[in-house]
C-alpha cells in the first residue's frame, strides 16, 4: 500500500519578499503550495520592524518585484519608502497576484522532521497544526532572529526596554520620555532621529562610530514615477547582472589610479546622488585595498565633521583613524543623524570610554554612573543568516537539528541547501548574496531557479534531492577564499558573525550578486550539478 501523498508539494516558511514570490512562481507553475508565517499580516521583516523612522535603503524602484503586473499600478509616495507604505505594498501584492487563499498567517513554526522513508517533510505549528509536504521551502530572511545583549539587572528595569525587531504592533510614544538607545547601527539611527524630535531626553550607547551616508530622501509624484516607469524593465534586468543588486555597479577603475581632483570629484558625485551609491558604486578596488578605502574613509570623515556643532564630538562620531574599513559593514542611511547631537535633549554615551554595568529600575549605569531613562530600546541587530533558521528546530536525515550541524560554523551549498537535510531549500540565507544585496533581487533571483529546479524534479520523477557533503564543502570555502581576498574581515561586523558571542568567525554571505546567478545557472545546465537526486 502507498503512502498517501502530502498535504502539499511545497511548504514554504516565511511572508516577505523571498516567501510572498516564491509562492507565487510556484503557483504558475501548478505545484500544490502551501506559505505560513507567524506574523499578523504579509511582509516579513517589515511587519516585525515596525518602530518610528523604520525605514529601506534601497531606492525606489529598486525595492520592489520587477512583475509588470504589479509596478504598472503601484506608485511610491517617497525615493526611500517607509515601513507603513512597505506593509501597504505587500498587501497589494498579495491581492493582486490572488495569493490569499494560500497564506496561513499567525502560523509559527515549532519544528519540523524529515521523514525518510516516505520522503516528506512533516512540519508541527505552535497552533497545533501538522502540515506533511515533499519540499520544505524556509523563506526566513538573514534578520529573523534579533539579538539582545546579556546586561546584568535588565529584568529590573520599571520602564519599558523593546528591541527595534519586536516593537509594540500600536506603537509606542516616545514625546516627553527619557529614551536610552543602545546600539547606534541602521535601526538605532532611524529611531534616533525620530526621537530627537521630542523626546524629553535622548542618549544613545554607541560601541562603534556608524559610517552612514547621506539619505538625499524626496518626494516622488505620480507624474515623475509614471515618466520613469518605461525604464523600469531596464533597471530591473540590471539588478541581476550588478554586484549588489541595484542598478549600478562598482567602477572598473582604480581609486589609485587617478590624481586627487578626479578622485574627490568622484566621491562628491556619489555622495550628491545619496543612498547607498557612495558603497556600491565607488571605485572598483574600495572594498579590497586599504588604500583606496582610506582615500574613501577620509572622504567621508571630513564630510560628516562639518555637520558636528560640538568639536569634541568629532572623534567619537567621526575620528581621525577608521574604526574599521569603509563599507565592510553596511552603511546606514541617515537624514540628520549627525545634526541631532546639536541638541540639548541628545547626548551620547562611547560604550568603549563608558561601558555599561548593570541596569537598574530607574535606568543604566555606567562607569561613570547612572543614566535615568524611561524606555530602553534595543538597536542591538541580529543573528544575521542562520539564526532564524535555527530556532525553527528543523530534523535531517541523522537525528540532530540544525543547529547542530552548524556548531562549527555554517555550511551550505549555492547558500540554500544543506547535507543531511534532504528535499530543503531555503532563501535568503547564509552563504547567499543576501547581505550583500537587497529583498526583491534575491527573491527573485533565488525563487526563479527553485521553481525550475522543482519542475525539472517532477519531470524527471524525483521525490528527493540532497546537496552532496564535497559541493556542499567546496561552496563554502569558496565563499570563505573570496572573503580573504576582501576587506571584510577586517571589521568585527554581523557579516562576519561578530556580533553574536560564541558564533564562529566567518563571511556568511556570497559577496556578488552577479557571479552567484552565473553560477546556478551554470549548475542547472549541467543537470543540477552538486546535487543527489533519488526517484
Amino acid at each position: 500500500m502507498s503512502a498517501p501523498d502530502p498535504d502539499c508539494d511545497a511548504l514554504i516558511i516565511g511572508a516577505g519578499f523571498s516567501g510572498i514570490y516564491l509562492l507565487h512562481r510556484l503557483r504558475q507553475a501548478g505545484f500544490r503550495t502551501r506559505l505560513i508565517d507567524a506574523a499578523a499580516e504579509p511582509g516579513g521583516i517589515w511587519y516585525w520592524n515596525c518602530y518610528p523612522g523604520a525605514r529601506v535603503d534601497s531606492h525606489v524602484p529598486i525595492y520592489e518585484f520587477s512583475l509588470p503586473e504589479l509596478w504598472r499600478d503601484w506608485t511610491w509616495s517617497e525615493r526611500f519608502p517607509g515601513g507603513g507604505e512597505l506593509r501597504r505594498y505587500f498587501r497589494y501584492v498579495c491581492e493582486k497576484l490572488e495569493l490569499w487563499p494560500d497564506m496561513d498567517m499567525g502560523t509559527r513554526v515549532s519544528g519540523a522532521r524529515f521523514d525518510a522513508e516516505s520522503d516528506v517533510w512533516r512540519v508541527d505549528t505552535a497552533q497545533g497544526q501538522q502540515i506533511s509536504a515533499r519540499f520544505l521551502l524556509p523563506c526566513a530572511g538573514f534578520a529573523a532572529k534579533c539579538y539582545t545583549p546579556d546586561i546584568a539587572g535588565l529584568e529590573t528595569f520599571a520602564g519599558e526596554r523593546h528591541h527595534t525587531a519586536h516593537w509594540p504592533q500600536d506603537g509606542l510614544p516616545l514625546a516627553g520620555k527619557r529614551v536610552a538607545i543602545i546600539g547606534t547601527g541602521a535601526s538605532g539611527v532611524q529611531v534616533a532621529q525620530e526621537a530627537a524630535r521630542d523626546a524629553a531626553q535622548l542618549t544613545l550607547f554607541q560601541r562603534t562610530p556608524i559610517l552612514a551616508l547621506p539619505m538625499q530622501q524626496q518626494p516622488l509624484s505620480l507624474e515623475q514615477q509614471a515618466q520613469e516607469k518605461a525604464a523600469y524593465p531596464t533597471i530591473f534586468a540590471r539588478r541581476q547582472t550588478s554586484n549588489g543588486g541595484f542598478d549600478a555597479d562598482r567602477m572598473e577603475i582604480s581609486a589609485l589610479d587617478v590624481d586627487a581632483v578626479e578622485r574627490i570629484a568622484t566621491f562628491e558625485r556619489l555622495w550628491r546622488a545619496g543612498g547607498l551609491r557612495f558603497w556600491y558604486n565607488n571605485f572598483a578596488d574600495l572594498l579590497t585595498d586599504e588604500r583606496a578605502n582610506r582615500f574613501a574613509y577620509d572622504f567621508w570623515r571630513e564630510k560628516v565633521r562639518a555637520r558636528i556643532a560640538d568639536p569634541l564630538l568629532h572623534e567619537a562620531l567621526a575620528p581621525m583613524e577608521p574604526p574599521h574599513p569603509f563599507g565592510t559593514k553596511r552603511p546606514s542611511l541617515e537624514q540628520n543623524y549627525y545634526e541631532i547631537f546639536a541638541q540639548d535633549n541628545v547626548s551620547l554615551v562611547d560604550l568603549k570610554r563608558d561601558p555599561i554595568e548593570r541596569v537598574v529600575p530607574s535606568g543604566i549605569e555606567t562607569a561613570s554612573g547612572l543614566i535615568e531613562c524611561d524606555i530602553i530600546v534595543f538597536a542591538t541587530g541580529f543573528d544575521a543568516g542562520s539564526g532564524g533558521l535555527i530556532d525553527m528546530n528543523l530534523l535531517g536525515t541523522e537525528g540532530f537539528n540544525l543547529g547542530d550541524a552548524w556548531k562549527d560554523g555554517v555550511r551550505a551549498y549555492l547558500g540554500n541547501s544543506v547535507s543531511g537535510f534532504p528535499n530543503m531549500l531555503f532563501h535568503y540565507g547564509p552563504l547567499s548574496p543576501s547581505g550583500f544585496s537587497n529583498g526583491p533581487t534575491a527573491a527573485e533571483l533565488q525563487g526563479d531557479w527553485t521553481t525550475d529546479f522543482l519542475a525539472h524534479l517532477r519531470s524527471e520523477g524525483i521525490t528527493r534531492f540532497e546537496p552532496d557533503p564535497a559541493a556542499e564543502r567546496e561552496w563554502t570555502d569558496m565563499v570563505e577564499q573570496i572573503g580573504a581576498m576582501t576587506l571584510f574581515p577586517k571589521a568585527k561586523s554581523w557579516y562576519m558573525g561578530d556580533n553574536i558571542p560564541g558564533k564562529k568567525r566567518q563571511l556568511i554571505n556570497f559577496p556578488s550578486v552577479s557571479t552567484y546567478a552565473q553560477i546556478c545557472a551554470d549548475v542547472a545546465a549541467n543537470g543540477y550539478r552538486g546535487f543527489g537526486l533519488v526517484s
